[in-house]
């Protein structure tokens, strides 16, 4: 597997998930998987090279983040630019990468490319980890945790 060009700058968050690498590219790209663990909020696209996607807010409809798939490669690599769309200059990249390990997975995202001065990075920084412990928690267990409720008790 062929990883991402990291910088110092970067986000890097490995996890380890008993699953399959299908199962998580299903939970990563498919709106109803997405909206259970992503605190209600879901993404959409068709998912292929130079698609634009957007996530939005399940409860309130509002679109928090677009982007386009800038590669796809079905269950192992998914790269995305990522931007506010209230500040769509303020683009990042997320590198989502899926390899098989026997009976679990390795999924590395790497989110990266901020501009100096980036807001994005600063939103982003707590928020991934949260996303993913609940990806992990949802595939493994079948039942996600309220990731607002966590938000609201820092």
């Amino acid at each position: 597997m062929t990883t991402a060009t990291i910088s110092t700058t970067d986000f890097v968050y490995t996890t380890y998930i008993r699953s399959t690498p299908q199962k998580v590219w299903d939970a990563i790209t498919n709106p109803e998987f997405a909206r259970q663990y992503w605190g209600n909020e879901n993404v959409s696209t068709d998912w292929k090279k130079g698609s634009q996607w957007k996530h939005v807010d399940g409860r309130t409809g509002q679109v928090r983040l677009v982007g386009q798939v800038l590669e796809s490669n079905p269950p192992h690599k998914l790269v995305l630019s990522w931007a506010d769309p209230a500040d769509p200059s303020d683009v990042s990249q997320v590198t989502y990468e899926i390899e098989a390990l026997q009976d679990a997975v390795r999924l590395n995202i790497v989110h990266g490319g901020f501009k100096a001065g980036s807001t994005m990075r600063e939103k982003v920084s707590g928020g991934w980890p949260l996303v993913l412990s609940n990806l992990k928690t949802f595939l493994e267990g079948g039942k996600p945790f309220d990731i607002w409720a966590l938000k609201t008790c820092k």
